[in-house]
């Protein structure tokens, strides 16, 4: 863990989902595979699927900018088609398949709900998708809101995390992520920022700007206690 500065305690925590929260490759690269093999049936794709690191380094991205990166050169009919195959997907996979939260994550949001910390969510993802790993890993109870880019359409996590705090009227809290954007999100509402860095994706400077860099999710416990 590094510590950049003294810590206040916060009124509530907002956490990314995917990379955070959620180890979204276990549910992320089986459907990824199925997706580009329903276009390829269905027409709409051609050639091989586009290499995994290419949808894993984009993960926090607004999910129409994600297709433009993994396949830039397909049709607008077709990154509208992955955009349906990609959610179907992945509410089977909940459903039906193997996924995994990083360890110790619904231990830690337990205690820290025990301690009276108000608790969100606040992802980039499609509604249907942020809501399902929540109901599926069952931490629904611990949230006092879940919020998505796909319920509120909104342009950035900046705009998202800003209706969370004024819907909520909370004026102290730590947004916890592993993107530059849940950095940016926190950093323009002038709230701390807690970046995680085992999740592995990104570039080397993706949590530059962070007030503290945590190594495993259990460090928030300690963080929080050790606040003022």
């Amino acid at each position: 863990m590094e510590t950049a500065k003294l810590l206040k305690k916060p009124e509530a925590m907002i956490f990314d989902m995917d990379g955070t929260l959620f180890q979204t490759e276990t549910l992320l690269l089986p459907a990824y595979h199925k997706l580009f093999d329903t276009l390829r049936a269905e027409g709409l794709f051609e050639g091989g699927t586009p290499p995994e690191e290419r949808m894993l380094n984009s993960l926090g991205m607004l999910l129409s900018d994600i297709w433009m990166r993994v396949m830039p050169e397909a049709s607008d009919a077709a990154r509208a088609r992955a955009d349906e195959l990609l959610l179907e997907l992945e509410i089977e996979g909940l459903q039906h398949g193997s996924h995994q939260l990083y360890p110790q994550v619904k231990e830690t949001l337990e205690a820290l709900h025990d301690q009276g910390v108000r608790l969100f969510v606040a992802s980039n993802g499609l509604e249907d998708y942020v809501r399902g790993v929540a109901a599926a890993h069952e931490l629904v109870p611990l949230f006092e809101g879940l919020y998505s880019a796909g319920e509120y359409n909104t342009l950035s996590k900046v705009h998202l995390v800003e209706l969370l705090l004024k819907k909520h009227r909370i004026s102290s809290a730590w947004m916890v992520g592993d993107r530059s954007s849940d950095v940016e999100a926190g950093k323009e509402n002038g709230q701390t920022v807690i970046g995680c860095a085992y999740a592995g994706f990104g570039r080397e400077d993706e949590l530059k700007g962070s007030d503290v860099i945590i190594n495993d999710f259990t460090e928030l416990l300690r963080l929080y206690k050790n606040a003022q």
